[in-house]
C-alpha cells in the first residue's frame, strides 16, 4: 500500500485505468528529464494490460541538483521542453502527470500498534483504528509523508498473510513503514510543475518507481533488492512480499565519477562524460595498458591540445569512485536487517550501465546481482529500453497496476495532533493539496 500526499486521493484507493486511457509520466533527474506518454492497451497474451508509447521527450536537467529544484526557472524550462518534445510525438496534450521523487533526503520510519477488535471481526475501521495508532507514534517530526506503506498485520500474536479484513479475534497489530522527505522539497516541486501547466496525479520515490520498472512480481515476492544508479543519487528499496522494507540513498552518482575523469584527465565534462560512455570501465583488462584513447586537454586548441593516455588509467579513475559507493550502499543495506536472506540484488539506472559494474557489486556484496532493464513496450525499439529508462516505465507500472493508496483516516490525523508532532499541523491537508 502507498499513500501519496496528492490531489484527489482522499477517497482511498485508485482504480486501474481502462484500455485506452492514456497515461503521462515524468521523470525529473538531476542530468535529464524525460516524459512519456502511452495508451493502455490488452497485453500480447491476453492477460492483464500494457502500454503502447505515443511519444517520448527528453532533454537534459538544468536547476536541478541531487534530484532537488536548485533553480525554479530553469528546472521548469527543462520540464516544458521534455513535455513539449513527447506531446509532439505524441500529437496530443497532456495535463496530469505521474512523477517521481528523488531529492529530499528520503527517510523511512516504522511504527506499529495494537488496538481491540471492536465486534470480534476485522473491519476496514479497525484497519483504520491501527494505522491511526501507529502513525500517532511515529516521531517523523517535520518531516513530509510521501508512501505510507503497511508491513505486516496480525491477529491475536498471528501474523496476517495478507489483509486482514473479515478475519476473527479480539486483537489487531499493525506495523506501518512512513516514507517521508523534507517538506520545502515537495514544496519546490509542486511549485515547479504547477509552473509548468502540470497537475500531478501521483508520485513515487525514484528508486521504488525504478523496481516496479525492472523486476517480476516474483522477485518483488521472494524478496529483492534494487538499487537505482543516477547521475546524483544512488538510492535503495528492499522489497518482500510485495511490502517496501527499507529504502535510503547517497548524494553519489554518476556524475561523480564525470568529475574525476575530468579532474584526473585534465579535461572538461563533456569529453569527461563521452570517455565514461565510450570507454568507463570497472575491470582491468590485460590489454588496457597498450590500449590508448585520446583525451583533449582542458582550455587548449589545436593538434597539441589532444594527449593519449592508456585506458587503465580511465579504469583507474572510475573503480575507487565506484567501490566507495557500493561499500556505503553495502553497510546502510544491510544495517537496519530488512535485507536479511535476501539473495536477489538487481542494478539499475543510466549509471549501472558502466562495464564491470555488475560483477564488481557482485564481488562485494557476495550475493549474484543482474543489471535491470525494463521489458519492451509498444511504440519503443528494444534498443531504446536500457536501465536508464526504468523510473519512467516503472511510474507506468505503478500507474497501470496501482497499489492501494491509503487516505489517512481522521482517527490518524487526532493522534498526530495529540502527539504535538510539527507535522500534524498540515496533515489535515496533505491529501487535498498538490503533493
Amino acid at each position: 500500500m502507498v499513500a501519496g500526499a496528492l490531489k484527489g486521493f482522499a477517497g482511498g484507493r485508485n482504480a486501474m485505468p481502462a484500455p485506452g486511457a492514456v497515461i503521462s509520466v515524468l521523470d525529473i533527474g538531476s542530468s535529464k528529464i524525460c516524459c512519456v506518454i502511452a495508451t493502455v492497451v490488452a497485453a500480447k497474451d491476453g492477460q492483464g494490460r500494457t502500454f503502447q508509447v505515443l511519444g517520448m521527450g527528453t532533454t537534459v536537467s538544468r536547476g536541478i541538483n541531487h534530484g532537488a529544484i536548485a533553480n525554479l526557472e530553469e528546472a521548469e524550462r527543462s520540464i516544458r521542453l521534455a513535455v513539449d518534445g513527447a506531446e509532439r510525438n505524441a500529437r496530443r496534450r497532456i495535463e496530469d502527470v505521474h512523477i517521481n521523487v528523488s531529492g529530499g533526503f528520503p527517510q523511512l520510519f516504522t511504527s506499529g500498534a495494537y488496538v481491540k477488535v471492536q465486534a470480534g471481526v476485522v473491519t476496514q475501521r479497525d484497519l483504520d483504528t491501527a494505522v491511526a495508532a501507529a502513525m500517532g507514534k511515529a516521531a517523523i517530526g517535520n518531516r513530509s509523508i510521501i508512501h505510507i506503506s503497511p508491513r505486516c498485520h496480525s491477529i491475536d500474536g498471528v501474523e496476517s498473510v495478507d489483509s486482514p479484513l473479515g478475519l476473527h479475534g479480539q486483537v489487531l497489530g499493525v506495523e506501518i513503514g512512513i516514507l517521508t522527505v523534507e517538506p520545502a522539497a515537495l514544496r519546490n516541486l509542486r511549485q515547479v510543475i504547477a509552473s509548468a501547466h502540470l497537475h500531478p496525479v501521483n508520485l513515487s520515490l525514484s528508486s521504488l518507481a525504478s523496481a516496479r520498472g525492472v523486476i517480476s512480481p516474483d522477485e518483488t515476492a521472494l524478496g529483492t533488492v534494487v538499487i537505482d544508479m543516477g547521475a546524483a543519487t544512488t538510492g535503495f528499496v528492499v522489497l518482500r512480499k510485495g511490502k517496501l522494507l527499507d529504502s535510503d540513498s547517497l548524494p553519489i552518482g554518476g556524475t561523480h565519477v564525470t568529475n574525476d575523469i575530468a579532474h584526473g584527465l585534465s579535461t572538461n565534462l563533456a569529453h569527461a562524460e563521452r570517455l565514461k560512455t565510450m570507454f568507463g570501465s570497472v575491470l582491468s583488462l590485460g590489454h588496457d595498458d597498450r590500449e590508448l584513447i585520446a583525451v583533449p586537454l582542458l582550455g587548449e586548441r589545436g593538434v597539441g591540445s589532444v594527449h593519449h593516455v592508456p585506458k587503465s588509467m580511465l579504469t583507474a579513475i572510475i573503480r575507487p569512485r565506484l567501490e566507495e559507493t557500493l561499500e556505503m550502499l553495502h553497510h546502510r543495506i544491510f544495517a537496519s536487517g530488512a535485507a536479511q536472506g535476501i539473495s536477489r540484488f538487481v542494478l539499475t539506472g543510466g549509471a549501472s550501465q558502466l562495464q564491470g559494474l555488475r560483477e564488481l557489486a557482485s564481488d562485494m556484496f557476495g550475493v549474484p546481482v543482474r543489471i535491470g532493464v525494463p521489458s519492451p513496450l509498444q511504440g519503443l525499439s528494444e534498443a531504446a529500453m536500457t536501465a536508464a529508462l526504468a523510473v519512467p516505465v516503472g511510474l507506468l507500472n505503478l500507474s497501470l497496476m496501482p497499489e492501494q493508496h491509503v487516505a489517512v483516516p481522521e482517527a490518524a490525523r487526532d493522534a498526530l495532533r495529540r502527539a504535538n508532532m510539527g507535522y500534524a499541523r498540515r496533515v489535515g491537508s496533505w491529501l487535498r493539496e498538490a503533493l
